[in-house]
C-alpha cells in the first residue's frame, strides 16, 4: 500500500482535539468526535491492505494478525502496566476492583462491553477510569476479527458486490444507531453495531481509492476538513452522538480520503512534518493521555486545574514520543529476536493472560496493598467499603409494599437497610437520574442521552396508584446535582445558587410531589455531607489521620473537615427543609443528624467505615442512617 502522509497527519487532527477535550478546554467541546476519525482511518487502512492481499493471492489470516498485533499490543500493554502501580497506591479498593475488571475486559477486547456495563456514577467516575478510552480500541480489535474473514469469503461473490454489501450494511448500522441514541443510549455509544458504519465508511472509501485512486479537488477536500473542524467546535455534550451527527466528521474523512491528493492544499497542510510527527506517535499519546487525566483526578481532592491538566497533556505527548521509538517501533520494525512471528504471539500471549490474571486477583481483593502499623489496620478496614449493590438501573418489587423508595444510587445505598429494618420496601432507582419533571427530557450524562430518566417519576408514580397499600413514599438523591443540573438549564446562565435558582429548583419539586395520591407521606432524605477528611480525599486523608492516631475504634477518630464536608449538602438541605415545612404531606430528615454533630462528622464509628467513597455510605453507615430515620418517623407519624 502507497504511503499517504497526509493519513498521519489526519490522525494528528483526531487526537490533538480527544486529549484536549478530555482535558477540560471547553473550545474543543466536540473533540470526542476524534475518536470517530480515528474509526473512518482505520477502517480505510485495513480495507487497503486486505484488498491488495486478496486480488495478489498473498492473504494470511496469520499475517494480518500479526501485524495487528505488533501494531496495537506492545503499546497497549506498556500503559497497562505502569497503570497497575498507581491503581495499587491511589485507589479506593471500590475502584480498585474497578480497574481489575477493566485489565481484564481489555485482555479480552471487550472493555467497550464492560463499560456500556458500568455506565453508573456509583462506580468511579468516567473520569477516573484510567482504561475507559479503550472502550474504541475494542470496538477496532472486534472489527478485526471478523472483517477480515468475512472479507475472504465474500470476494468468491464478486468485488463490485462486496462493496454493495458493506453500503447495505452500512446503512443498516446507522440506522440502529439513529434508534439506539433514542431508545439504548449507553449501549449505542459502546458497542460495535453502532460503531460498525463508521469503520465501513472507510472501508468504502478504501474501495473507491482501489478503484480509481486519489482525486485531487481542493473544494472537496477543503469542505472534508472543514466538517471535522466544525464537528470538533461546535458540537458538545448536548449532541446527540453516535446518531446522523456523527455524519459530519465522518463525510469529512472520506472526503479527504478521496480527495486530498498529495498536491492539494488540505494535503500539504496535513503532510506538515510537525503534523505528520504528531499523527506518527498519535496511538501512544492516545492510551497516555487517559491514565494521566484519571489518576490526577484520583489522587486530588479538588478538580485538577487547568494548568496541570496543560502540563498532563502536554506529558502525555513527551510520553508518546518515548514509547512510539522505543515500544511501538522496535515491534514494527521486525529486526532481532521480534522479527520472528512466535516470538509475537508468544509475548501476546503472556501479557493477556499475565493481566487477566493480575485483573482477577484484583477482582477478588487479593491484590488490595497490605501495609504495616496503622495502614495495616486501616487497609484491612475498607473491606467494610461495600455499598450494597451493583448495577445502574434497580427495581425491587415486594407483594403488598407499604413503602417506596425512589431516586438514584442515594437510594439504592439505603435499601439493604430498609429491607432489615423496616421491611415492605419496594425500590425504582436509576443511577445518576435526575428524575424532576422539567429536566427530565434534557438531562444528559457522560455525554449520553438519559433516556432511562424521562418515564422515571412517571413509572413510580403508576406504581403508587397500583399499590394503594403504600402509605409512604422515600425519595433520595445527591440533591446538588439535581438543583445544578435543573437551574443551568432554567436559569440564564451556568448553574448558580441564586434566588431564581433556588425558586426553579423548589417549585419543580413541589410540582413533582403534587403529582403524587394525596394519601401518600413523602419523606426527602437529604444530602449525605461529603467525605473530606483533613481537607484531603477520604482514603488517603483517612490512613494519614490513623497513621497519627494509633486507636482506630474510638467514635471520635479522624474526623471529616466540617466546613468542607457540609458545604456541599448545608445549603440544598436548608432548601429540602424549607419545602417540607410548606407542604402538608411532605417531611424532611438530614443524615447529618446521625453522622455529625455541631462540630464534626466522622468516617468512622465503632471501628467501622462509614463511607464507601466521598458520597455514597456503606452498608453499616446506611444500616446507621435508617436505624435512626425509623425512629424519627415514629416519634413524628408512628409509621
Amino acid at each position: 500500500m502507497k504511503y499517504r502522509a497526509e493519513i498521519d497527519g489526519l490522525r494528528a487532527l483526531a487526537v490533538v482535539p480527544v486529549i484536549l477535550f478530555h482535558a477540560g478546554f471547553e473550545l474543543f467541546s466536540g473533540g470526542f468526535v476524534g475518536v470517530d476519525v480515528f474509526f473512518v482511518i482505520s477502517g480505510y487502512l485495513i480495507t487497503t491492505i486486505l484488498i491488495d492481499d486478496i486480488e495478489n493471492n498473498r492473504f494470511s489470516i496469520v499475517n494480518f494478525y500479526e501485524r495487528r498485533a505488533r501494531r496495537i499490543l506492545p503499546a497497549l500493554s506498556f500503559v497497562m502496566l505502569v497503570c497497575i502501580p498507581f491503581a495499587w497506591m491511589w485507589m479506593l479498593p471500590s475502584q480498585m476492583k474497578d480497574f481489575s475488571q477493566s485489565l481484564v475486559a481489555v485482555s479480552l477486547f471487550a472493555s467497550n462491553i464492560l463499560f456500556w456495563r458500568e455506565s453508573g456514577y456509583f462506580d468511579a467516575s468516567a473520569e477516573e477510569k484510567p482504561l475507559l478510552h479503550t472502550w474504541s480500541l475494542a470496538v477496532e480489535e472486534q472489527y478485526y476479527v471478523l472483517f477480515p474473514i468475512f472479507l475472504f469469503f465474500a470476494w468468491r461473490f464478486g468485488k463490485n458486490r462486496v462493496f454493495w454489501i458493506i453500503v447495505v450494511v452500512a446503512a443498516a448500522s446507522l440506522l440502529l444507531s439513529e434508534w439506539g441514541f433514542r431508545n439504548k443510549p449507553t449501549a449505542n455509544f459502546y458497542l460495535a453495531p453502532t460503531r460498525a458504519w463508521e469503520l465501513l465508511a472507510g472501508s468504502i472509501a478504501a474501495f473507491i481509492v482501489q478503484n480509481r485512486g486519489v482525486k485531487a479537488n481542493n473544494a472537496l477536500s477543503l469542505l472534508g476538513l472543514a466538517a471535522i473542524l466544525f464537528s470538533i467546535f461546535a458540537y458538545d455534550e448536548s449532541t446527540p452522538f453516535p446518531s446522523v451527527y456523527a455524519l459530519v466528521p465522518v463525510i469529512g474523512v472520506v472526503l479527504l480520503v478521496l480527495f486530498a491528493e498529495k498536491d492539494t492544499l488540505v494535503a500539504k497542510f496535513l503532510s506538515m512534518k510537525l503534523i505528520v510527527g504528531m499523527g506518527l506517535i498519535s496511538y501512544s499519546a492516545y492510551l497516555w493521555h487517559q491514565p494521566l487525566f484519571a489518576f490526577a483526578r484520583i489522587k486530588l481532592v479538588d478538580e485538577p486545574t487547568m494548568p496541570l491538566m496543560s502540563f498532563l497533556a502536554i506529558a502525555s505527548i513527551a510520553l508518546a514520543i518515548l514509547s512510539w521509538k522505543f515500544v511501538e517501533e522496535p515491534f514494527r520494525s521486525r529486526k532481532g529476536l521480534i522479527s520472528k512471528r512466535s516470538i509475537v504471539f508468544s509475548c501476546s500471549a503472556i501479557s493477556l493472560i499475565g493481566f487477566l490474571i493480575i485483573g482477577l486477583l484484583g477482582h477478588q481483593g487479593i491484590l488490595n496493598p497490605r501495609v504495616s502499623g496503622a495502614y495495616a489496620e486501616i487497609q484491612n478496614k475498607f473491606s467494610d467499603l461495600e455499598y450494597g449493590g451493583d448495577g445502574y438501573n434497580w427495581v425491587e418489587e415486594v407483594s403488598k409494599p407499604k413503602y417506596l423508595l425512589v431516586g438514584d444510587s442515594h437510594a439504592k445505598q439505603y435499601f439493604g437497610s430498609f429491607n432489615k429494618i423496616i421491611n415492605n420496601v419496594s425500590m425504582y432507582a436509576v443511577s445518576a437520574c435526575i428524575s424532576l419533571p422539567d429536566l427530565i427530557n434534557e438531562y444528559k450524562f457522560q455525554n449520553i442521552q438519559r433516556t432511562d430518566c424521562i418515564n422515571l417519576h412517571k413509572i413510580y408514580l403508576d406504581y403508587l396508584r397500583r399499590n394503594p397499600s403504600i402509605k409512604t413514599l422515600f425519595i433520595a438523591h445527591r440533591w446538588e446535582k439535581q438543583f445544578f443540573e435543573l437551574s443551568s438549564g432554567k436559569v440564564v446562565g451556568r448553574a448558580n445558587q441564586s434566588i431564581e435558582a433556588k425558586k426553579v429548583f423548589l417549585d419543580n419539586l413541589e410540582s413533582l410531589f403534587s403529582l403524587m395520591p394525596k394519601d401518600v407521606k413523602v419523606v426527602i432524605i437529604g444530602n449525605v455531607p461529603a467525605a473530606y477528611v483533613a481537607g484531603q480525599g477520604m482514603q488517603q486523608g483517612l490512613i494519614n489521620c490513623l497513621a497519627v492516631n494509633e486507636a482506630v475504634n474510638a467514635e471520635s477518630e479522624c474526623p471529616l473537615t466540617y466546613e468542607k464536608s457540609l458545604r456541599e449538602s448545608l445549603w440544598i438541605n436548608k432548601l429540602l427543609f424549607k419545602l417540607a415545612k410548606k407542604l402538608d404531606n411532605v417531611n424532611y430528615f438530614d443524615p447529618g443528624t446521625v453522622l455529625c454533630n455541631s462540630d464534626e462528622c466522622y468516617v468512622v464509628n465503632n471501628g467501622r467505615l462509614i463511607y464507601s467513597d466521598h458520597a455514597h455510605l456503606t452498608s453499616y453507615g446506611a444500616d446507621l442512617v435508617v436505624g435512626h430515620l425509623k425512629d424519627y418517623l415514629l416519634s413524628v407519624d408512628g409509621i
